[in-house]
Protein backbone atom coordinates (compact mmCIF):
# COMPACT_ATOMS: atom_id res chain seq x y z
CA UNK A 1 0.00 0.00 0.00
CA UNK A 2 1.01 3.79 -0.33
CA UNK A 3 0.73 6.87 1.33
CA UNK A 4 -0.78 10.19 -0.07
CA UNK A 5 -2.46 13.34 0.92
CA UNK A 6 -6.36 14.02 0.97
CA UNK A 7 -8.01 17.01 1.75
CA UNK A 8 -11.36 16.38 3.92
CA UNK A 9 -14.40 18.48 2.41
CA UNK A 10 -15.62 19.73 5.62
CA UNK A 11 -15.06 23.34 6.92
CA UNK A 12 -12.68 24.16 8.11
CA UNK A 13 -10.63 22.08 5.92
CA UNK A 14 -8.85 18.76 7.90
CA UNK A 15 -5.63 17.47 5.86
CA UNK A 16 -4.63 13.92 6.43
CA UNK A 17 -2.83 10.81 4.92
CA UNK A 18 -4.66 8.35 2.77
CA UNK A 19 -4.45 4.90 2.04
CA UNK A 20 -4.04 3.55 -1.32
CA UNK A 21 -4.45 0.14 -2.36
CA UNK A 22 -3.41 -0.46 -6.01
CA UNK A 23 -3.95 -4.26 -5.81
CA UNK A 24 -0.42 -4.79 -7.88
CA UNK A 25 1.01 -6.64 -5.14
CA UNK A 26 -2.18 -9.37 -5.01
CA UNK A 27 -2.28 -12.70 -6.40
CA UNK A 28 -4.03 -12.14 -9.84
CA UNK A 29 -7.53 -14.74 -9.80
CA UNK A 30 -8.48 -14.07 -6.07
CA UNK A 31 -9.38 -11.60 -4.13
CA UNK A 32 -7.38 -9.24 -2.48
CA UNK A 33 -6.31 -10.07 0.72
CA UNK A 34 -8.95 -8.73 3.58
CA UNK A 35 -11.50 -8.17 1.23
CA UNK A 36 -15.27 -10.34 0.82
CA UNK A 37 -17.66 -10.01 -1.69
CA UNK A 38 -20.83 -11.11 -2.40
CA UNK A 39 -24.22 -9.72 -4.12
CA UNK A 40 -27.40 -7.88 -2.70
CA UNK A 41 -30.22 -9.41 -4.26
CA UNK A 42 -28.21 -12.40 -5.29
CA UNK A 43 -26.53 -13.77 -8.12
CA UNK A 44 -22.96 -15.25 -8.99
CA UNK A 45 -20.59 -12.06 -8.77
CA UNK A 46 -17.04 -12.88 -9.66
CA UNK A 47 -14.76 -10.17 -7.97
CA UNK A 48 -10.51 -10.95 -8.70
CA UNK A 49 -7.54 -9.06 -9.22
CA UNK A 50 -6.89 -8.76 -12.93
CA UNK A 51 -4.03 -8.35 -14.88
CA UNK A 52 -4.43 -4.84 -16.81
CA UNK A 53 -2.00 -3.16 -19.00
CA UNK A 54 -4.17 0.29 -18.99
CA UNK A 55 -4.24 0.11 -15.13
CA UNK A 56 -3.64 3.63 -14.01
CA UNK A 57 -1.31 1.97 -11.25
CA UNK A 58 -0.04 -1.27 -13.44
CA UNK A 59 0.08 -4.15 -13.50
CA UNK A 60 -3.05 -5.36 -11.97
CA UNK A 61 -6.70 -4.42 -11.25
CA UNK A 62 -9.88 -5.25 -9.03
CA UNK A 63 -12.42 -6.66 -11.89
CA UNK A 64 -16.11 -7.91 -11.57
CA UNK A 65 -16.73 -10.34 -14.34
CA UNK A 66 -19.95 -12.14 -12.66
CA UNK A 67 -23.50 -11.26 -12.67
CA UNK A 68 -26.00 -10.70 -9.75
CA UNK A 69 -28.41 -8.28 -8.59
CA UNK A 70 -26.42 -5.84 -6.79
CA UNK A 71 -22.41 -7.71 -6.41
CA UNK A 72 -20.37 -5.92 -3.85
CA UNK A 73 -16.64 -6.31 -2.97
CA UNK A 74 -15.91 -4.51 0.23
CA UNK A 75 -12.10 -4.08 3.03
CA UNK A 76 -13.52 -5.98 5.32
CA UNK A 77 -10.98 -4.80 8.24
CA UNK A 78 -11.66 -0.86 7.71
CA UNK A 79 -14.51 0.63 9.88
CA UNK A 80 -15.10 4.67 8.91
CA UNK A 81 -17.61 6.62 9.84
CA UNK A 82 -16.56 10.11 8.27
CA UNK A 83 -14.22 10.41 5.61
CA UNK A 84 -13.62 9.85 1.99
CA UNK A 85 -13.49 6.80 -0.35
CA UNK A 86 -12.50 7.12 -4.02
CA UNK A 87 -11.52 4.84 -6.80
CA UNK A 88 -10.88 5.04 -10.40
CA UNK A 89 -12.69 2.65 -12.67
CA UNK A 90 -13.60 1.79 -16.15
CA UNK A 91 -16.90 0.25 -17.15
CA UNK A 92 -16.06 -2.50 -19.98
CA UNK A 93 -19.16 -3.92 -20.84
CA UNK A 94 -22.48 -4.85 -20.19
CA UNK A 95 -26.01 -5.11 -21.88
CA UNK A 96 -28.26 -4.60 -19.09
CA UNK A 97 -25.80 -2.63 -17.17
CA UNK A 98 -22.67 -0.92 -17.21
CA UNK A 99 -22.48 0.39 -13.68
CA UNK A 100 -19.35 0.68 -11.34
CA UNK A 101 -19.72 2.49 -7.67
CA UNK A 102 -18.13 3.22 -4.32
CA UNK A 103 -20.36 1.37 -0.95
CA UNK A 104 -19.70 2.85 2.49
CA UNK A 105 -20.72 2.46 5.73
CA UNK A 106 -21.44 -0.94 5.11
CA UNK A 107 -22.86 -3.54 7.37
CA UNK A 108 -23.42 -6.53 5.80
CA UNK A 109 -24.58 -7.04 2.16
CA UNK A 110 -28.32 -5.56 3.39
CA UNK A 111 -27.49 -2.39 4.54
CA UNK A 112 -24.57 0.31 3.05
CA UNK A 113 -24.57 3.93 1.22
CA UNK A 114 -23.84 3.49 -2.47
CA UNK A 115 -22.88 6.25 -5.02
CA UNK A 116 -22.89 4.95 -8.34
CA UNK A 117 -22.08 5.78 -12.37
CA UNK A 118 -23.24 3.88 -15.14
CA UNK A 119 -22.21 4.39 -18.66
CA UNK A 120 -25.57 3.03 -20.63
CA UNK A 121 -27.95 5.45 -18.59
CA UNK A 122 -24.92 8.84 -18.09
CA UNK A 123 -25.83 9.22 -14.44
CA UNK A 124 -24.73 9.77 -11.05
CA UNK A 125 -26.62 8.62 -8.28
CA UNK A 126 -26.51 8.43 -4.54
CA UNK A 127 -28.46 5.30 -2.96
CA UNK A 128 -28.72 4.35 0.95
CA UNK A 129 -29.30 0.07 0.74
CA UNK A 130 -31.72 -1.00 3.68
CA UNK A 131 -32.77 -4.78 4.37
CA UNK A 132 -31.52 -5.41 1.28
CA UNK A 133 -33.68 -2.86 -0.88
CA UNK A 134 -31.79 0.08 -2.84
CA UNK A 135 -32.79 3.51 -2.34
CA UNK A 136 -32.59 6.49 -4.49
CA UNK A 137 -31.72 9.62 -2.71
CA UNK A 138 -30.32 12.02 -5.56
CA UNK A 139 -29.70 11.62 -8.94
CA UNK A 140 -27.72 13.57 -11.46
CA UNK A 141 -26.89 13.67 -15.52
CA UNK A 142 -23.77 13.28 -16.41
CA UNK A 143 -21.44 11.70 -19.11
CA UNK A 144 -20.21 8.52 -18.25
CA UNK A 145 -17.43 6.75 -20.50
CA UNK A 146 -16.97 3.14 -21.41
CA UNK A 147 -13.53 1.80 -21.23
CA UNK A 148 -11.92 4.64 -20.13
CA UNK A 149 -10.34 5.51 -16.42
CA UNK A 150 -12.79 7.66 -14.32
CA UNK A 151 -12.48 8.86 -11.07
CA UNK A 152 -15.47 8.44 -8.28
CA UNK A 153 -15.27 9.76 -5.17
CA UNK A 154 -17.04 10.23 -2.39
CA UNK A 155 -16.70 12.32 0.95
CA UNK A 156 -19.09 12.22 4.17
CA UNK A 157 -19.18 13.47 7.47
CA UNK A 158 -22.37 13.37 9.95
CA UNK A 159 -25.44 13.47 7.81
CA UNK A 160 -23.62 15.49 4.99
CA UNK A 161 -22.54 13.82 1.80
CA UNK A 162 -20.39 15.15 -1.31
CA UNK A 163 -20.29 13.11 -4.46
CA UNK A 164 -17.45 13.98 -6.92
CA UNK A 165 -16.89 12.69 -10.26
CA UNK A 166 -13.54 13.31 -12.43
CA UNK A 167 -13.05 16.28 -9.36
CA UNK A 168 -16.28 17.85 -10.27
CA UNK A 169 -18.79 18.06 -7.69
CA UNK A 170 -21.98 16.44 -8.59
CA UNK A 171 -24.16 15.82 -5.61
CA UNK A 172 -24.29 17.36 -2.32
CA UNK A 173 -26.85 16.57 0.22
CA UNK A 174 -27.77 15.53 3.75
CA UNK A 175 -29.27 11.88 4.82
CA UNK A 176 -29.94 10.37 7.99
CA UNK A 177 -30.07 6.61 7.47
CA UNK A 178 -27.25 4.76 8.22
CA UNK A 179 -24.70 6.73 10.54
CA UNK A 180 -21.61 4.85 12.58
CA UNK A 181 -18.55 3.31 11.22
CA UNK A 182 -19.00 0.60 8.07
CA UNK A 183 -16.70 -1.25 5.93
CA UNK A 184 -15.78 0.69 2.36
CA UNK A 185 -15.49 -1.11 -0.94
CA UNK A 186 -16.88 -0.97 -4.64
CA UNK A 187 -19.68 -2.01 -6.36
CA UNK A 188 -21.92 -3.23 -9.87
CA UNK A 189 -25.00 -3.91 -11.07
CA UNK A 190 -26.17 -6.86 -12.66
CA UNK A 191 -24.17 -8.03 -15.76
CA UNK A 192 -21.64 -4.81 -15.31
CA UNK A 193 -18.10 -6.11 -16.42
CA UNK A 194 -15.69 -3.22 -14.51
CA UNK A 195 -12.26 -2.51 -13.19
CA UNK A 196 -11.11 -1.24 -10.31
CA UNK A 197 -7.72 0.42 -9.84
CA UNK A 198 -6.37 2.67 -7.07
CA UNK A 199 -8.98 2.08 -4.44
CA UNK A 200 -8.20 4.61 -1.87
CA UNK A 201 -10.19 5.62 1.88
CA UNK A 202 -9.24 7.12 5.56
CA UNK A 203 -11.60 8.93 7.95
CA UNK A 204 -13.17 8.38 11.84
CA UNK A 205 -14.89 6.09 13.65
Amino acid sequence: MKRIFATLFAAPAVTFAATTVPFDSDVVGALPPGWIAGSTGGGSPKWSVEADSTAPSPPNVLKQMGTGTFPWCVKKDVAIADGFVEVKLKPLSGKEDQAGGIVWRWTSGEGYYLARVNALENNITFYYVERGRRKELKSVNVEVHRNIWQTLRVEFSGTHVRVLFDSKPYIETDDRHIAGPGAVGVWTKADSVTAFDDFSYDGTR
